[in-house]
């Protein structure tokens, strides 16, 4: 049996891995990227949320059915065969420490409404977000519980802005709208969906966060069963809740092109002061999610060579049970992507690194979807997911699904090495 100081995680933990996953930099940037969808952002929102419940039902019950394994990549490959799990847990680790990339970036760009400096040039936003990828390295190689009393911290931080913008939509209801702008609502369009959708999921992903981590919680059968779904539906309800109410509230143009759509929202109705306070927490929620990825960054290879997918030395763990060696490549592959953006616009670098993780990470939820249908767990809800997942996948487009391939096959050199002496 695992020791508590092996398995440190309970539900609340665990639901919040769940809830920082989800909540980092994407809610807070997507009302100005779904603006100009209208009503499709809306469909576009309850088409993701219902297929990653799916998904989330079948990571739960894979974890109930395989109690003692360490995650769902090696649960994926006891059900594929020990090369397919590798692939599939190899591509989910090229998506999280991309993602990595992506939010420590935005997590400076938040910061930088109070530090100018952070941000003056891309060199000085790349070498921040760098250091601020770093910091929360060295926090995690504090171990897993001082890395789970943070996420803990910043998650309930992190709410505070969803918060606001909640009570300013309550009050903008109970007025009928009052003062509020006019708002350009564009109809619902079949052919805009899949496109709204991969912006949509992209906020969505990291809801199997807890499933990856299983090895972590405590009673994973019930905890991390619990803490997926009851995560995802809490997450889920505010995306469509916060995100649809300040696209129908403000005008389309100013908020498409706004760099902080929730600080505009708040500023527009309770002050520019606020509207800063906005800013802050949502710095303090990519940095949230930053960390909680980080966490799972180590987690993901260390499973994977725990489980015999890998060469043993990649298992290896501090005192504190940390996978010291894999932590520190993840977070020097992460750096490279952001300083690769002191050469290239930031914007070029953000949309191509949002579609490559979104599809790197879709290959997981592909592969426990077969597993649940060779094992015949859940076979409904499987052929449900694995038809999201490819749906999915084509909305994030060839160039960025073809990349992943190509990132994916790069583990099959330490598969083959798994057997070799350490």
């Amino acid at each position: 049996m695992a020791s508590p100081s092996q398995r440190p995680f309970g539900f609340w933990t665990a639901t919040a891995l769940v809830v920082g996953g989800m909540i980092g930099s994407g809610i807070f940037v997507l009302p100005g990227q779904l603006a100009p969808y209208g009503w499709t952002s809306v469909a576009a929102w309850i088409a993701g949320i219902a297929g990653a419940m799916l998904i989330a039902w079948v990571l739960a019950r894979l974890t109930v059915a395989f109690p003692g394994a360490t995650g769902v990549v090696a649960i994926c490959g006891e059900g594929l065969g020990p090369v397919c799990g590798v692939l599939v847990g190899w591509s989910y680790w090229v998506g999280i420490w991309s993602a990595n990339a992506v939010i420590a970036l935005t997590a400076v760009r938040y910061l930088a409404q109070f530090v100018p400096a952070l941000a003056a040039t891309t060199l000085s936003l790349a070498v921040s977000a760098t250091g601020l990828i770093w910091l929360l390295t060295l926090l995690n190689l504090g171990g897993a519980r001082l890395a789970g009393l943070f996420q803990v911290t910043t998650t309930v931080l992190k709410l505070l802005p969803l918060v606001a913008v909640l009570l300013i939509l309550a009050g903008v209801a109970l007025t009928a709208g009052d003062g509020a702008p006019a708002a350009a609502r564009p109809g619902f369009a079949w052919a805009e969906l899949t496109p709204a959708l991969t912006l949509a999921f992209f906020a969505i992903v990291g809801f199997e966060a807890a499933s990856v981590a299983a090895e972590r919680v405590r009673d994973p059968a019930r905890n991390v069963v619990r803490a997926t779904l009851f995560g995802l539906a809490l997450t889920g309800a505010l995306y469509i809740i916060v995100c649809s109410g300040i696209i129908f509230v403000l005008p389309t143009a100013p908020l498409a092109a706004a760099q902080a759509p929730f600080a505009l929202f708040v500023a527009t109705y309770w002050g520019g002061g606020a509207g800063l306070a906005t800013a802050a927490f949502a710095a303090i929620a990519a940095i949230g999610a930053l960390n909680g990825w980080t966490l799972v960054q180590g987690e993901v290879p260390l499973g994977m060579a725990r489980a015999g997918l890998l060469p043993r030395w990649i298992g290896r763990t501090s005192a504190r049970d940390v996978p010291i060696a894999m932590l520190l490549v993840s977070s020097a592959l992460a750096s490279l992507l952001v300083l690769s953006n002191a050469t290239r616009s930031l914007g070029g670098l953000l949309d191509f690194m949002l579609r490559l993780t979104a599809a790197a990470t879709i290959w997981l939820y592909v592969g426990a979807c077969l597993t649940a249908l060779i094992k015949r767990i859940v076979p409904a809800a499987a052929a449900a997911g694995l038809a999201f997942a490819g749906w999915a996948l084509w909305g994030a487009g060839l160039e960025a699904v073809g990349l992943s391939l190509g990132l994916m096959v790069t583990a099959l050199p330490l598969y083959l090495l798994r057997v070799a002496p350490d």
